[in-house]
C-alpha cells in the first residue's frame, strides 16, 4: 500500500530565501490549509483528499516545520514573514486569490494575512485558532485562559526542545492523544509526526512561533502592556473584511470558548460553527463535519 506522503504531488516555493515545502494534489480554484504547532502539512490528510476533487488543494510545512527550512532564531518566524512566505506560495502556483483555511497557529498567520492582504483572500475559514484582538483580551481578563495557555511559557523556554523530545517525543504524542482528544492516530502517522519533529532544527522551528510572539500569560509589567496595547489597539489594525468561518470544537483545552465573544467586533462579515465534542484536534476527529462545514461556507454561503 502507497504510504501517505505518495498520495500527493510535492514541490517547494521559494519566499525570499527560504523554501517552502508543500503537499498538494487537484486543479482548479486554488484552497490553502495551514497546520498549526506541532503539526506539518499531513494534519490536512482528510481535507486534501477530499477538496482535490473540486480545487487545487495546498497543504505545505510551514516555516520551520518537517521539510520547509528553519531558520534558528525567532525573530526570522515574525508574522510579517510568515504572511509574505504565503503570499509567495500563493504566486508560485500561478495565483492571485485563493480561499485560505487554517488552524492553530496556521490561523494565527491566516488572521494575519486576510488583514494584509484581502484582496487575496476570498473566503477565509480559521479552526480553533483565537483572533489576536480578541486572545489579547482572554489573557489579559480571562483567569481559566491564562491557566490554559500557561503551556506558552514553558515553550518559550530555553529547556522546551529538551522537555518536548525526551522519550521520543512523549510530551508531544500526549498533547495529540491524552486528555479530552478523542484523536487516535495510526501507529504508522505518530511515526511520520515522529519524523517531522525530528527533522533537523524543526522543534526549535516550532517553538520559535512562541518565542516571538507577545501573545502569552504575562510574567512581567511590560510583557501586560504590551498585550494590553494589543487588546486596545484600533479596530483597523486587526481587522479582517473578507467573509469569514471560525469552526471551534468547544473542548479545547488550550484555546477556550471566550475567544468567540466580540469576535464580531473584528470581522465584518462572520459565521461561528460551534462543536461541542470536539477538541482542538477536530480536524482529525471528525473530519467529515469539518469538511462539510467548509464545504457548504465557501459554495453556498454569500455575504
Amino acid at each position: 500500500m502507497p504510504s501517505m506522503k505518495d498520495t500527493f504531488d510535492h514541490g517547494y516555493a521559494v519566499s525570499k530565501d527560504i523554501k517552502i515545502h508543500y503537499a498538494a494534489k487537484g486543479q482548479g480554484k486554488l484552497i490553502l490549509f495551514l497546520h498549526g504547532f506541532p503539526e506539518f502539512w499531513a494534519a490536512w490528510e482528510h481535507q486534501l483528499t477530499t477538496f482535490c476533487t473540486k480545487y487545487q488543494a495546498v497543504a505545505p510545512d510551514l516555516r520551520g516545520f518537517n521539510l520547509s527550512d528553519k531558520p534558528s532564531l525567532p525573530q526570522q518566524y515574525h508574522v510579517k514573514l510568515l504572511v509574505e512566505d504565503i503570499r509567495n506560495l500563493v504566486y508560485h502556483f500561478g495565483k492571485k486569490e485563493m480561499i485560505l483555511v487554517a488552524h492553530d497557529w496556521g490561523g494565527g498567520v491566516a488572521w494575519a494575512f486576510a488583514n494584509r492582504y484581502p484582496e487575496m483572500v476570498e473566503k477565509l475559514v480559521i479552526i480553533n485558532s483565537p483572533h489576536p484582538g480578541v486572545f489579547a483580551r482572554e489573557l489579559l481578563e480571562n483567569p481559566a485562559q491564562q491557566n490554559a495557555s500557561a503551556y506558552m511559557n514553558l515553550f518559550r523556554s530555553p529547556d522546551s526542545e529538551e522537555i518536548l523530545s525526551r522519550n521520543d517525543y512523549q510530551y508531544l504524542k500526549d498533547a495529540l492523544t491524552k486528555g479530552q482528544s478523542r484523536w487516535r492516530p495510526s501507529d504508522a502517522l505518530m511515526q511520520d509526526y515522529v519524523s517531522a519533529w525530528s527533522q533537523p532544527g524543526a522543534l526549535t522551528g516550532g517553538l520559535n512561533y512562541y518565542r516571538i510572539s507577545p501573545l502569552h500569560p504575562p510574567t512581567t509589567e511590560a510583557e501586560t502592556v504590551i498585550i494590553r496595547q494589543i487588546a486596545e489597539a484600533p479596530r483597523a489594525m486587526f481587522e479582517v473584511r473578507v467573509p469569514t468561518l471560525v469552526i471551534w470544537g468547544e473542548l479545547d483545552e488550550a484555546l477556550l470558548p471566550g475567544n468567540l465573544e466580540g469576535l464580531g467586533l473584528y470581522v465584518e462579515r462572520l459565521e461561528v460553527k460551534r462543536i461541542p465534542d470536539g477538541t482542538h484536534w477536530v480536524i482529525h476527529e471528525q473530519p467529515e463535519l469539518v469538511n462539510s462545514c467548509i464545504l457548504s461556507f465557501i459554495e453556498e454561503v454569500n455575504f
